[in-house]
């Protein structure tokens, strides 16, 4: 039996999603606006102006204050996610950790997940696409080896927007922690420590930290980092499109999606521009 599909526009590109998907989404958008938790109103450019320059715990706290059981984070437990882990536990013990495993993790990302899971205790939220792995090949084919952006935002899509939105929405999330630093790319330059995706707050903790910091912090406090750090990987997602960091590499993010592109769906951008410039993996 054919699969039904319908289009949806996402950031100006047209992504095609099976049926039971679409009414999944659709279904959980009118739950969530009718029973919608009240968001507090801020004034974004006041507050950064007020919170921009505090370190790191000082916004947590602020947020944990301002956002109470609305505030979750998101890790990938990548590389270097045990700082935000980290950070963020010792000011909300129990602060929900959202991970979108795709079930294309390295076994060494799943084991390290439950060893930092161990090890900070983490109230751990894993979210799923609806389609197991061998259904959503049967069905579209080994989306990542088509090599081209529609189909790895097809595979984005399917694999992590979907359950990432149904989380923030399940969790009734209202202000969302992230672990992305300006000096990762060029459009990260020009984000706001406290901003918004859609219709919820998004806080950048660390977002004035560079690699030392990041160094140091897990040093001074024993923190581990993923096992693939030594064999030469900078940065980690799914196996298939991954890989260690070459010579000839300009850039951390050319170790990603063949090149084709930086951004795996969980930070949607607006324009083109910024989807070639965005990478979630060091969440």
């Amino acid at each position: 039996m054919a699969q039904n599909l319908i289009e949806i526009n996402q950031n100006g590109q047209t992504i095609a999603l099976p049926e039971e998907i679409y009414n999944r989404l659709l279904a959980n958008q009118i739950d969530r606006l009718s029973h919608r938790r009240k968001k507090p109103e801020l004034d974004l450019e006041a507050v950064n102006q007020r919170m921009g320059s505090v370190d790191a715990q000082a916004l947590i706290e602020w947020a944990a204050r301002t956002f109470g059981s609305g505030l979750v984070m998101t890790t990938s437990f990548g590389i270097h996610s045990a700082v935000m882990l980290h950070l963020a536990t010792k000011v909300v013990p129990d602060i929900p950790v959202i991970w979108i495993d795709t079930g294309y993790l390295p076994p060494e990302t799943y084991k390290f997940a439950e060893e930092l899971t161990q090890r900070l205790n983490l109230n751990l939220k894993v979210y799923q696409s609806p389609l197991s792995p061998a259904r959503m090949e049967a069905l579209y084919g080994r989306l990542w080896e088509e090599k081209n952006v529609e189909a790895l935002n097809r595979y984005d899509q399917l694999r992590k927007v979907e359950p990432m939105q149904r989380a923030l929405e399940e969790l009734e999330a209202t202000a969302w922690l992230a672990g992305l630093r300006k000096d990762q790319t060029d459009h990260r330059k020009t984000l706001q420590r406290i901003g918004k995706q859609g219709d919820v707050c998004k806080i950048l903790p660390i977002f004035e930290w560079n690699s030392r910091d990041v160094y140091y912090y897990l040093t001074d406090n024993e923190l581990p980092y993923h096992p693939y750090f030594d064999l030469g990987y900078t940065t980690v997602g799914d196996w298939h499109s991954s890989r260690p960091v070459t010579a000839d590499d300009e850039s951390d993010r050319d170790t990603r999606f063949q090149g084709l592109k930086q951004e795996c769906g969980l930070h949607l951008p607006k324009t083109d521009a910024e989807a070639q410039s965005l990478d979630s993996s060091f969440l």
